[in-house]
């Protein structure tokens, strides 16, 4: 796995701006190499953020839409339009202002969809979607996704894998259904950490000073089941975007900017 790499901003909205014309400029490169790119996408202030200002940049008209698949890290197992799901609030920051492929956005199932109430099904469903997105290049059961978006939770949570609780521990599946997360709604949908490891690029998004001592944990050796953002990494890159509050609590050491 990668080595994390820091880029500290000055505030939330800046980083914002940045991390939406960081993720521009890596669709546009996978397109023009492999005629398609990957993105997973995250919720939360942070991640809904970027794609608001992902909305707002010209340069977003570069991005080929219709050769875009799009997936989630976790969703909150609720119904379909409640606004606390994730592509909920996703579609209303940015994908229904842009050309997006229906068949390519590839939403976690809903608690009234196919499945019912039943999470460990909606789970093992995504998985084999994900499965089958997999080429013989990708060498396991989920695609090798161009960049994988993080939130940090102040508890140093990612997607729905909190300290201690099963979720973080999973080493053979890829997709897991929560029950009884810390943070509501309790029952959840997300990836393990075997599946954000495929990923060609992990960022993980952390603005504010709730985030700080979150980010100092992960970056300081703690391990993965205490600190679940300590093993989100990418295979090729694993990118850690601050704004200065979240950042505050990290020593110098730490703070070299990474190369573009």
């Amino acid at each position: 796995m990668s080595t994390p790499q820091l880029v500290v901003h000055h505030d939330k909205e800046l980083m914002a701006q940045a991390a939406a014309a960081r993720l521009i400029t890596k669709i546009v490169d996978a397109q023009a190499s492999r005629g398609q790119a990957s993105v997973v996408l995250t919720g939360g202030r942070n991640g809904n953020g970027l794609l608001a200002a992902l909305a707002a940049a010209p340069a977003r008209d570069a991005v080929d839409w219709s050769r875009l698949d799009l997936w989630w890290g976790d969703e909150r197992f609720v119904p379909e339009g409640d606004p606390e799901r994730n592509v909920t609030q996703a579609r209303e920051a940015l994908l229904d202002s842009v050309p997006v492929d229906p068949e390519r956005v590839h939403a976690m199932p809903a608690s009234d969809g196919p499945y019912g109430a039943d999470v460990e099904a909606a789970a093992a469903a995504y998985a084999e979607e994900l499965a089958r997105a997999a080429g013989p290049e990708n060498h396991g059961d989920v695609p090798a996704f161009d960049v994988l978006m993080l939130g940090v939770g102040p508890d140093t949570h990612v997607a729905s894998l909190f300290p201690e609780l099963p979720a973080v521990r999973e080493i053979e599946r890829t997709v897991v259904g929560v029950r009884g997360a810390p943070k509501p709604p309790p029952t959840r949908i997300t990836l393990t950490l075997p599946a954000i490891r495929a990923a060609r690029e992990v960022w993980l998004l952390a603005a504010g000073e709730d985030k700080a001592q979150a980010a100092a944990i992960a970056l300081s050796g703690a391990g993965e089941i205490q600190a679940p953002a300590a093993g989100a990494r990418g295979r090729s890159r694993t990118l850690w975007l601050l704004d200065t509050a979240a950042a505050s609590r990290l020593p110098r050491s730490l703070y070299p900017p990474a190369s573009a």
